[in-house]
């Protein structure tokens, strides 16, 4: 929460469709915590003590409940319990900067469980108003390397600080002073990858609207307590930090990173827009997947609709019908032409000139060399009615300029349908994956519970299978010609 110009926002309760950077339903919120699972929904809380519910991971609507409002709360589950940190006071609520954090427990997410049983807070950081402090602003780590539980937590008011919490009680460790690790930020919280510690911080200016400058940056370090780098070795203490993500598209000013890990190499980052221009300017959630290039995160891009090249990465060819190769005008162009003869374009050959030479009923897909034709290119357009996944709607895939749908068989294999109907075999899920390829998975495999993947199980032979990150057979690219 920026310490300046805290204001407290009304989540509304309708949603403009359109824009698919945000999430769906209605996604209001600020500050929200890191999204967390608990029987088999999904949960994120923000400012004010309301909180965010969705099924699917990708709509997402009012009704998750937490006691001691305040502000920019974070969720982390330890054991079977959910342990959650929380800001009071602080931030320039009532004009002044002597903030409390405080923690508790919950055996569930979910309100309507008989579970459903807050313990009593208890405070484990604060600040006097007059430190270079301000105790709020939460963020929760439990390092997979020891299992010791840290926090970070503070604004623009002085420095962001460090503390250890006790991971079976939630108080602070006994006897433990708080390290000053970074300053010119706010919304912190860390996450381990690879032997190093990642700072995660909120820069700029927020609660404005369409004029914030919230934006995410991030060091690293190889010990939990510092000191951050960024990448030209600049000091978080110092203001350093690298960008993770800035605006773009129709949202503005995102903040308070979290970090949800979904596994098989797919990761995704949450965070709020402090506006979303396709909604009214309000404050909304937002998921986009987290990438990986040289050690550093960077947000990825959500998938866009559009037609494309659906390419292997395991050799670069490319997924199309299986039907007969129909020969361009023109004829051979080799040696002995006249060179003085007028140049004349060659058209692109055109699905018209073509799509009497398929059959009409089922085709059969392949991979094979691209070469610009009509049974190469395909169209992924969103379904709004068929709901989604984490961080993504689920998509139909067929031949651009008709209506031929990829769909998944009873034999776990792929064919193509004349008519997209909207069965759930036809519907698509596309994951950006960790070093920027992207999954694409069926959303069932009909007679089957399993999970597959669209995989190349040889340069031309396309089929469903598990998918396997370590194996370029599982990994595809979208590319616009």
């Amino acid at each position: 929460m920026k310490t300046r110009t805290f204001i407290i926002s009304v989540l509304v309760t309708f949603w403009l469709a359109g824009t698919l950077t945000a999430q769906t339903g209605r996604p209001f919120i600020h500050d929200p915590s890191t999204i967390m699972e608990c029987e088999g929904k999904y949960y994120t809380y923000g400012t004010g003590g309301g909180g965010l519910i969705s099924e699917d991971g990708w709509v997402w609507n009012s009704g998750a409940t937490r006691p001691g409002g305040g502000a920019a709360p974070d969720v982390i589950k330890i054991g079977d319990r959910y342990l959650f940190a929380y800001g009071a006071t602080g931030g320039g609520l009532g004009g002044g900067h002597n903030g409390r954090i405080l923690t508790m427990w919950n055996k569930t997410l979910d309100p309507k469980s008989p579970d459903f049983k807050f313990t009593e807070a208890v405070v484990v950081a604060s600040s006097d108003g007059i430190e270079d402090n301000d105790a709020i602003d939460p963020g929760l780590l439990l390092d997979p390397t020891d299992g010791r539980l840290w926090m970070t937590y503070g604004t623009y008011w002085g420095f962001i600080r460090l503390v250890e919490l006790d991971p079976k009680t939630g108080k602070r460790v006994e006897g433990n002073k708080a390290l000053d690790i970074a300053i010119d930020c706010e919304a912190t919280t860390l996450m381990y990858r690879d032997g190093w510690y990642y700072l995660l911080g909120t820069h700029g200016t927020c609660c404005d609207g369409a004029n914030s400058t919230y934006n995410i940056v991030v060091g690293r370090s190889r010990k939990v307590t510092g000191p951050y780098l960024d990448n030209m070795g600049r000091d978080m203490l110092k203001g350093g930090g690298k960008m993770v993500l800035a605006a773009g598209g129709r949202v503005v000013g995102p903040g308070h990173f979290g970090l949800w890990d979904l596994g098989d190499g797919v990761q995704k980052m949450s965070c709020h827009y402090e506006a979303d221009l396709d909604q009214g300017g309000r404050s909304v959630l937002g998921i986009r997947p987290l990438l990986w290039k040289n050690g550093w995160p960077v947000a990825g891009d959500n998938f866009k609709e559009g037609t494309y090249e659906i390419e292997s990465e395991r050799r670069g060819y490319a997924l199309e019908l299986v039907v007969d190769f129909v020969r361009m005008a023109g004829g051979m162009r080799g040696f002995g032409r006249n060179t003085d003869e007028p140049l004349k374009p060659v058209p692109n050959q055109e699905l018209a000139d073509v799509i009497n030479t398929w059959p009409t009923g089922n085709i059969g897909v392949r991979i094979g060399d691209y070469m610009m034709r009509p049974h190469q290119k395909w169209t992924i357009t969103a379904v709004p009615e068929a709901g989604g996944y984490p961080g993504g709607p689920y998509y139909k895939i067929v031949i651009a300029g008709t209506n031929r749908a990829l769909a998944a068989t009873a034999d776990a294999e792929v064919i193509t349908v004349p008519e997209f109907t909207g069965a759930p075999e036809q519907l698509w899920r596309i994951d950006q994956l960790i070093d920027g390829t992207y999954r694409i998975m069926p959303k069932v495999v009909p007679n089957s519970n399993e999970k597959l993947a669209l995989v190349s199980i040889g340069d031309s032979t396309p089929t469903l299978a598990k998918f396997d990150f370590n194996s370029d057979n599982s990994k595809w690219n979208f590319k616009v010609h």
